[in-house]
């Protein structure tokens, strides 16, 4: 991992020099829990990899959009053809944002709409279904401004095929703060409450005295949400306009998820929102080339696919989205114990369409793109997301894993500044401690109101330990390091010093169909050691096959929880030395059917295991943390190739909080 040097900088330099002391207004928040801001502040930092400047790249910024004017600019670019989902290749590691699918790669911002338009395909394909443009939809739309008694009135028709669905969406108009157009925040939201502004799970001091417009997205007028997966979606507006983007329930294998349909609605809303703005008598008042969406938790991943998918959003703001949302489906796969995040295999497919299933542990790995690459959709223009610890199931480490990835991309166009991520603890879900409320005024200013100079650098995570892992020692850069070579590779293993470890060993082993694999661990400690009990939980191996016709898959070895005793002084193996004894052959698996089936890298896995969407680890508790404890893993599908000699011993790292 490379080493951080590390700024400690107080919220308050992120202020605009405009912006004075925050105040209370109206709150017409919608929480899925109630906010109660807790007492504790996380400690938070600014951080740079060594040798590099503490500030983002922003060398492009001047030269760079900020927003576009249609919903996607790169519509003409034709989808690439994907591979059948056998031959679609194994890629560990973060798929490089920059290589097409065509294998050719470019960096430059000039290629990024062709690329931007392959990515967006490919979680259109794979994980949500198809979010149709509506080149053959006709859209009404008026506004009714508001009275002393009601917010304002968005209004919006759009036919299909002879159906119509109408969006009414409430307005709310700044007062005392000029004549407009105003910058208009679009909030996710199940019901709209009051006559004030709809910030959402956004802190009104981040709004205080600014000229902000807000407009309801009221969900459920296109897709309704649902308690229980699968619900029936059929009677929903959005897919009696689509039928054919619905399969039974909306969970075939090719039917639209909701988070399609959603972001429809939200791009109709937009469309609404230029028409009225345009009409003879009372339009609209909203500066159209100034809006931003926002959410939390599933409406959080709301925002981001509404700001990914949809160019004419300047900022997008995605509070505590969890899995789906900004942390990467593989990197949650790879670090994190069964059951403890929101992973592929238990997210909710009335958001997502069936056909992702496919894509569930051990085969994430196969999809062609990740969630740092949805971040970065929004490029060029402005995302701030978030996380919270205090939640194990929203993945906050892969969160952090992602966002800095998604940097990267950033960085690469010269527009660094407008991209932050802001994760720490101490509130519940969906609620905001003070300190974050000034980043969030300063992506505000920034990208809504234009006030250029204001600093938007903003790269918070925990540091301070007991209280929360320190991320400075989650070697981000391993996901990342191969992007640029052909070798989609990990540069090191994962031993992050919390007892658990991911370990790769590459070396040829044959997989023949229908055999049986063989695979399993030994452990020791150095002479001196106490009595001890080491345990593994949360413990398998996978190999990546690669069959002769093209196909390849992962196939995944179980390994039980089970407790070893070492008595004071015993540096033996344990349970056996014996390579080929039974007893370090813990579990087997049966191959697929696959011709000619070569694996070349191997991976031993122990996250540890637990209750539902809490922390599983350590994969390796042992009752004496204070001597090293060494392990070894090896895998034997045939009599050929590594035929179960043993992985390089590596010692599980015990760094104390």
């Amino acid at each position: 991992m490379k080493s951080l040097r590390l700024m400690w900088i107080s919220p308050v330099l992120l202020l605009p020099r405009t912006f004075g002391a925050n105040s209370s207004g109206p709150s017409n928040n919608f929480r899925l829990v109630k906010a109660a801001l807790s007492l504790m502040l996380l400690l938070s930092v600014l951080a740079a990899a060594t040798g590099a400047s503490a500030q983002e790249n922003t060398s492009g910024d001047s030269s760079t959009p900020l927003v576009y004017s249609v919903e996607n600019t790169g519509a003409n670019f034709a989808a690439p053809v994907f591979p059948s989902f056998g031959q679609l290749p194994i890629i560990r590691p973060l798929p490089d944002a920059f290589r097409f699918a065509d294998g050719s790669r470019d960096t430059s911002f000039t290629s990024w709409e062709r690329r931007r338009n392959e990515i967006k395909a490919a979680i259109e394909k794979y994980e949500i279904g198809p979010k149709p443009d509506c080149s053959d939809c006709t859209i009404t739309a008026s506004y009714t401004p508001p009275t002393s008694t009601a917010k304002g009135v968005l209004t919006v028709h759009v036919t299909r095929n002879g159906k119509t669905i109408t969006l009414t969406e409430g307005v709310y108009i700044p007062s005392g703060v000029g004549s407009g157009p105003y910058p208009a925040l679009i909030t996710m939201t199940f019901f709209a409450f009051g006559n004030g502004p709809n910030y959402g799970s956004l802190p009104s001091s981040s709004f205080a005295g600014l000229p902000v417009a807000t407009v309801d997205f009221l969900h459920n007028q296109v897709a309704a949400y649902s308690f229980s997966s699968p619900s029936n979606h059929t009677n929903d507006p959005f897919y009696q306009l689509y039928p054919e983007l619905c399969a039974g329930v909306c969970s075939g294998t090719s039917n639209s998820g909701e988070y399609a349909a959603w972001s429809w609605g939200v791009s109709r809303v937009i469309d609404g929102m230029a028409i009225a703005a345009k009409q003879a008598v009372n339009p609209l008042p909203i500066d159209m080339r100034h809006l931003a969406v926002t959410g939390c938790s599933y409406a959080g991943k709301m925002a981001l696919f509404a700001g990914a998918f949809d160019e004419r959003v300047g900022l997008t703001i995605a509070q505590e989205n969890g899995g789906g949302g900004a942390p990467s489906w593989r990197v949650t796969d790879e670090i994190e114990a069964d059951h403890a995040s929101e992973d592929i295999k238990r997210t909710d497919y009335n958001w997502f369409a069936g056909q992702m299933k496919q894509f569930a542990s051990p085969n994430v790995y196969k999809l062609p793109t990740d969630h740092d690459e949805l971040m970065a959709m929004v490029a060029p223009r402005a995302l701030l997301e978030t996380g919270n610890t205090d939640f194990y199931w929203l993945s906050n480490r892969s969160n952090y894993v992602s966002a800095r990835a998604t940097q990267q991309i950033y960085n690469a166009f010269g527009i660094g500044d407008r991209f932050g991520f802001y994760i720490d603890g101490g509130h519940n879900h969906c609620a905001t401690l003070p300190a974050e409320a000034p980043a969030i005024t300063a992506y505000v200013n920034k990208f809504m109101l234009g006030h250029a100079t204001v600093n938007t650098d903003v790269e918070v995570f925990p540091t301070n330990p007991p209280l929360t892992y320190d991320y400075t020692k989650l070697d981000y850069s391993r996901w990342t390091a191969w992007w640029g070579t052909n070798d989609p590779k990990f540069p090191n293993d994962w031993n992050p010093g919390d007892g658990t470890v991911v370990l790769s060993m590459t070396r040829p082993l044959d997989i023949n169909s229908g055999g049986t694999v063989l695979a399993g661990y030994d452990l020791t400690m150095p002479d001196g050691h106490p009595a001890a009990t080491l345990s593994l939980a949360g413990g398998s191996v996978q190999t990546d096959v690669s069959c002769a016709d093209g196909t390849s898959y992962t196939l995944a070895i179980p390994l039980p929880s089970q407790s070893y005793s070492i008595p004071a002084n015993d540096d033996s193996w344990f349970p056996s030395p014996n390579q080929n004894s039974p007893l370090v052959y813990q579990g087997t698996a049966t191959a697929a059917v696959c011709s000619g089936g070569v694996a070349k890298t191997t991976y031993f896995s122990a996250l540890g295991s637990g209750p539902a969407f809490t922390f599983g680890g350590p994969g390796f508790p042992t009752t004496d943390k204070a001597d090293p404890l060494n392990v070894r893993f090896h895998c034997s599908g045939s009599d050929k190739g590594a035929g179960g000699s043993w992985s390089p011993t590596t010692t599980v790292n015990y760094i104390p909080k």
